[in-house]
């Protein structure tokens, strides 16, 4: 009788050999909303929102961030909350953003005035909204200020 040489079969592959094979998984860096509020603001939120609006043909916007009274004709808080303004035109155009907590989820007011007026109208500002991102708060941003007509004539 001849020697039969046997091959050996082909397993299915190991599972933890499969897994000491692989690289490990990278980890998500953590998202820029996830950063702490003040520094995204600052970090992020304005020079995107100021890019986005010099795209949009303004040139000469000022944004800043800072805490102060909401500025409202009749509303009488003394509290102070974070708050963006933008203004451009010599100031004759401004809006402001104003978070009711340090957080970019919170909820948020908008206001705004034209020709130097005052502002007098306080609205609900991304209340819709269950996560929040940046490209979000940009383009809502946009959106409302294009319903003022401030960015492109319809």
């Amino acid at each position: 009788m001849a020697d039969e040489k046997t091959t050996p079969t082909q397993d299915a592959p190991d599972p933890a050999a499969k897994a000491a094979k692989s690289p490990p998984k990278k980890e998500k860096p953590p998202a820029l909303e996830d950063k702490p509020f003040t520094e995204f603001m600052e970090q992020n939120f304005l020079p995107t929102l100021a890019t986005a609006l010099q795209a949009k043909g303004i040139e000469d916007i000022q944004l800043t961030f800072d805490q102060r009274p909401l500025a409202v004709f009749g509303v009488r808080d003394p509290e102070s909350y974070w708050q963006v303004k933008g203004q451009w035109q010599r100031g004759n155009r401004q809006f402001n953003i104003a978070f009711t907590k340090d957080d970019i989820a919170s909820p948020k007011l908008f206001y705004f005035a034209d020709q130097g007026s005052e502002p007098s109208t306080l609205e609900q500002f991304m209340g819709d909204e269950r996560k929040i991102t940046l490209d979000l708060m940009v383009l809502y941003t946009l959106g409302r200020l294009n319903g003022q007509k401030w960015l492109e004539r319809n």
